[in-house]
């Protein structure tokens, strides 16, 4: 328990979800216990989309029991939110785009175009602001050379990208098997701070999610990005929503550190850190990128917020770099929002998803939830 929990434990404000006897319930973990709250909010989305969340999330509840008895119930802390990711808002993670894409996919490739890449952009993309006057000289440039690239366009350029990353409701939690397709050959986890935004583009807390990329999918076309982020449950959320109060801000998220650990089967183990104080977009630029006068969610979204982290060690003596087996245990954890588990699967040995948004609010209808 002390590993799931952030590392000042419930002295924060967090919220999650659990599968309960009657239905999906919201709840509040303290260091009491865990408390069904979901009289004061049938959803997620509509605490987060009140006018005060954390006095709802403190309010009474009844409790059902210890975190440690609840854990197996665990479901992602969302749920009717839009589920969206930005891309490529680490230098790091640009390359590795640039890469996939160079490479056609194949892993085989990767290191040969890593050295031609260096070469061939010769400016550290650290220190370029995207949208500057620096970053379109460099576009310019590299126009010139025939290297200009749809990852190098949001990455460098005045426009995030932006992508639904799941349906609402299709994430797992905690404990989850989280899914790979059998057909990918080259693919990892992207451990990131996601952040949960209201309905008026408020964010109001954060959490930890896994934004499961398939990198050969991915490689071979811009345009197979669908295909290599949405497939069954290869999105995980959790463990809880820290919301914003006394103890939890923005600058946290600003200056969050995150860290992974993946744990084969066949004794690999692999460790990666992202820091996202070097992240290219502030939080609040993302979210103003993601919503706004051109694009609402009347339910909030949580927008991942990328990754600085692209393991490119070797898995197998005679292998080009890493890749996912199943099997493979993820942990991804930062000290202000605990840590998030899951085991990796192929995507169509994973109990596919059919408790969708209908059948929530049947759900809550049928228990006298929804006024």
């Amino acid at each position: 328990m002390a590993e799931i929990l952030p590392q000042d434990g419930t002295a924060g404000t967090l919220i999650g979800r659990i599968q309960g006897r009657a239905g999906p319930s919201v709840v509040a973990v303290r260091a009491e216990g865990v408390f069904d709250i979901t009289a004061a909010a049938p959803t997620v989305a509509d605490l987060c989309n009140a006018a005060d969340p954390v006095a709802i999330a403190r309010s009474k509840g009844q409790r059902i029991g210890s975190l440690e008895e609840m854990v197996p119930a665990l479901l992602a802390p969302i749920d009717l939110q839009a589920i969206k990711a930005a891309g490529v808002t680490f230098a790091v993670s640009l390359l590795e785009r640039l890469i996939e894409e160079h490479a056609k996919g194949d892993l085989s490739r990767a290191d040969q175009v890593r050295k031609e890449l260096n070469s061939l952009i010769g400016a550290d993309v650290t220190t370029i602001k995207p949208g500057s006057a620096e970053a379109e000289a460099l576009k310019k440039t590299l126009m010139a050379r025939g290297a200009w690239s749809p990852y190098l366009e949001v990455g460098i350029g005045p426009y995030a990208e932006i992508f639904t990353k799941a349906p609402p409701m299709a994430a797992v939690g905690y404990g989850a098997e989280i899914g790979i397709r059998s057909d990918s050959d080259w693919n990892n986890p992207e451990p990131e701070v996601t952040l949960v935004v209201s309905a008026k583009g408020t964010i109001v807390g954060a959490t930890l999610g896994n934004d499961v990329n398939l990198r050969d999918m991915e490689g071979r076309s811009a345009l197979l990005l669908g295909i290599a982020k949405d497939n069954n449950a290869s999105c995980a959320i959790g463990p809880f929503v820290r919301l914003f109060d006394a103890t939890f801000t923005l600058d946290d998220v600003r200056k969050a550190k995150v860290d992974l650990e993946v744990t084969g089967p066949d004794q690999f183990r692999l460790r990666g850190s992202s820091d996202l104080s070097k992240i290219s977009r502030d939080p609040t630029d993302l979210v103003r990128h993601a919503m706004g006068d051109t694009h609402q969610y009347p339910d909030g979204m949580v927008l991942m917020t990328g990754t600085l982290f692209a393991p490119t060690e070797q898995r197998k003596p005679d292998g080009h770099g890493f890749t996912h087996m199943v099997g493979d245990l993820v942990s991804i954890s930062s000290p202000k929002l605990g840590t998030l588990t899951n085991r990796v699967n192929h995507c169509d040995k994973i109990a596919p998803w059919t408790f969708g948004v209908s059948a929530l609010m049947r759900n809550l209808a049928s228990r006298g939830l929804l006024k």
